[in-house]
């Protein structure tokens, strides 16, 4: 279906008792007690589940050190240890490879995959040998149009398109004339309708440009050079908290008075939009796409549970994040969780 045709309520439906699950449920670490373990799982002390033990496999497309991945990490964790499961966590950008993490956990005969479909056509032939071994799978954070069509359970994320909508929106709001829509992974789904969203609502100019997101210096390089090549951009959106950072830096090293606004949150955004070097961030909570992702494969094997009936995704944003509100985030941003 054309995104920009979807039905309201496809666009923001949201499964409210899987997110009242997060609320109301919270992990210890299984490795060691004490301080620590909360803070490495981000989560409080509660029981354990007394369901037999069971393995479930995350893959997802994080490239190294990113630190938004971080926090989906943390709350798959925080689940799996609440749910009494193994959780193997794997990743890699490359999605022939992340191809092969799924296959590896095929062979492992694991209880549940949780996987991100970034580049769905990859992901597609894997994702049915897993249904095929009678591996229960579910989506998390890339593709949100693609779950249903290669037969998931569940998706847990944001529709980026309907996000960027917001996005643009609110550049309209704040007087901004000219965007560069920075994508640090050429071929993500999720980055691309991110960007198409933004073009659809905002009334400016909107100029795609594409980034190393594996290389830092280059992305910095490259928005600087832009920056330099038109005076006139006035906002630069990132898709990530690391490299909206580096934009404030490329902002500051080429002169240019373009303000930086972005998507996804993490502890130093949090910060950066406090000393009002970030306009605004939209965040779709990966701690709890994270969470949901491996609840629901455990709520599906130990009760026959399906994550809005597997009809419908559940949303996890957008929401924005600005110095009106930030102060609310910042206590759960210091944790680690947001």
């Amino acid at each position: 279906m054309d995104r920009t045709s979807r039905p309201r309520s496809r666009r923001f439906a949201l499964v409210a008792a899987a997110a009242a699950v997060a609320l109301t449920v919270a992990g210890c670490s299984s490795d060691s007690g004490g301080k620590k373990a909360e803070e490495d799982s981000g989560g409080g002390s509660a029981g354990k589940a007394d369901t037999p033990r069971m393995k479930i496999a995350m893959i997802t497309h994080a490239a190294p050190g990113d630190t938004f991945w971080d926090l989906i990490r943390k709350g798959a964790q925080t689940a799996a240890d609440k749910d009494n499961v193994e959780l193997i966590y794997s990743n890699n950008p490359d999605s022939a490879k992340q191809a092969n993490l799924v296959q590896n956990a095929i062979d492992q005969k694991v209880d549940g995959i949780a996987v991100t479909l970034a580049k769905p056509d990859a992901m597609k032939t894997v994702v049915a040998k897993a249904e095929k071994a009678g591996i229960p799978v579910v989506g998390l954070n890339g593709g949100i149009e693609d779950w249903k069509e290669q037969g998931l359970l569940s998706y847990f994320g944001q529709d980026e398109f309907v996000a960027g909508e917001a996005f643009g929106e609110k550049l309209n709001e704040l007087g901004a004339k000219n965007a560069i829509c920075v994508i640090h992974e050429q071929g993500s789904v999720s980055l691309e309708a991110r960007c198409s969203g933004v073009k659809k609502t905002f009334e400016g100019k909107t100029t795609n440009l594409n980034v190393n997101g594996t290389n830092m210096p280059s992305v910095k390089s490259t928005i600087n050079a832009k920056l330099k090549q038109d005076s006139s951009i006035d906002y630069v959106v990132a898709l990530g908290a690391p490299f909206a950072l580096t934009a404030v830096q490329s902002v500051d090293d080429a002169g240019s008075k373009a303000k930086v606004a972005t998507f996804d949150l993490n502890k130093e955004m949090v910060k950066a939009v406090q000393d009002g070097d970030i306009e605004f961030a939209v965040d779709q909570q990966p701690y709890l796409q994270g969470y949901l992702s491996v609840d629901s494969l455990w709520l599906y094997k130990t009760n026959g549970n399906f994550s809005g009936g597997g009809q419908q995704p559940v949303l996890t944003g957008p929401a924005f994040v600005d110095k009106e509100n930030v102060a609310d985030i910042s206590k759960f941003a210091a944790k680690g969780t947001r």
